[in-house]
């Protein structure tokens, strides 16, 4: 029997469909694999607390979505005071307000308390289910070469203790990289993360305290890779230590200072980083909101966003 061109195109195309159908359905041969699509990279946020200096949590809580974070970090005095309203509101009752909005406790910030009175804090993190303290390293800046990294193994092997804790409580306790402290060098930055291998240390990133210079600080983005914990979006501008008008204080943000993103974004990317972004500043004097009104804070912190988005697109 034979069939004219369109039967056989018909039947041809019926036969591919049943053979995919047929493959879709068999089970892998033992040892083989399914392959899935690359998960898309993208930033996670986190909202600061103190970009709205000491205004309470039932007014910042609510702003988090609004900026596409899903976590807020509580900020303590001078910052802001929003770790202290915790403890007055009561862990309850802050967890009713995160569950109301559909928000998680991602970063308790304690520079006050240092890298080595943490233990309190630990247990809350742990009560709480936030699995991040950022702190402070201590110290001076004023050590360099052999003196400095001497001083910042000494650090390393103090901080065994908490680790172990931090390790118990199922948190990452995460340094910051500070201009006015020990850790206050790239290179220290490295030798820290070097003598202490534990994934419950890892690295607050801060531009803000090192050389704006682009490709360096993604190349300490790429040395750190899995231990970068925490990464603020922020920038050195024209500082935050004296009193100056506002758009000269903004400059800290993202998109209005000088320093370009895109490196740092790329690196971001090309280490599958997977830790909460920042949008950061300090206002002068601190603890007090970086702009007027809520509204105005929020609209910022989206702009600032939607230029790293835009960072991220060219990556």
């Amino acid at each position: 029997m034979t069939l004219d061109r369109r039967e056989f195109m018909v039947q041809a195309a019926a036969g591919l469909l049943v053979s995919k159908a047929v493959l879709a359905a068999a089970p892998l041969k033992p040892g083989a694999a399914a392959s899935a699509p690359a998960r898309a990279f993208g930033l996670r946020y986190t909202l600061a607390s103190c970009l709205y200096g000491t205004l309470p949590l039932a007014q910042i809580v609510p702003e988090a979505p609004k900026t596409g974070a899903d976590t807020v970090d509580l900020w303590p005095r001078i910052h802001g005071n929003q770790r202290e309203q915790l403890d007055e509101m009561g862990h309850d009752a802050f967890r009713a307000l995160l569950e109301k909005h559909k928000v998680r406790l991602g970063i308790l910030t304690r520079y006050d308390l240092g890298p080595l009175k943490l233990k309190d804090e630990l247990a809350v993190a742990q009560k709480l289910q936030c699995p991040l303290i950022v702190t402070g390293a201590g110290g001076k800046n004023g050590l360099a070469g052999a003196d400095l990294k001497a001083a910042v193994l000494a650090l390393g092997e103090s901080l065994k203790p908490t680790l172990a804790q931090a390790e118990q409580c199922g948190v990452t306790v995460a340094i910051e990289n500070h201009s006015g402290q020990l850790l206050h060098s790239a290179d220290g930055v490295r030798w820290l993360l070097e003598a202490v291998p534990s994934p419950r240390l890892g690295l607050a990133l801060a531009p803000y305290h090192l050389p704006q210079q682009p490709d360096e600080l993604a190349r300490l983005i790429r040395d750190a890779g899995a231990r970068l914990a925490h990464f603020y979006a922020w920038e050195h501008g024209k500082g935050c230590m004296v009193k100056m008008p506002k758009q000269e204080e903004l400059q800290q943000l993202p998109g209005r200072g000088r320093l370009d993103f895109s490196p740092l974004l790329a690196a971001l990317k090309a280490t599958s980083y997977r830790g909460a972004v920042s949008v950061f500043m300090h206002p002068v004097p601190r603890g007090v909101p970086i702009l007027g009104t809520v509204a105005e804070v929020t609209a910022e912190v989206n702009r600032a966003r939607k230029y790293l988005e835009a960072c991220l697109a060219r990556s």
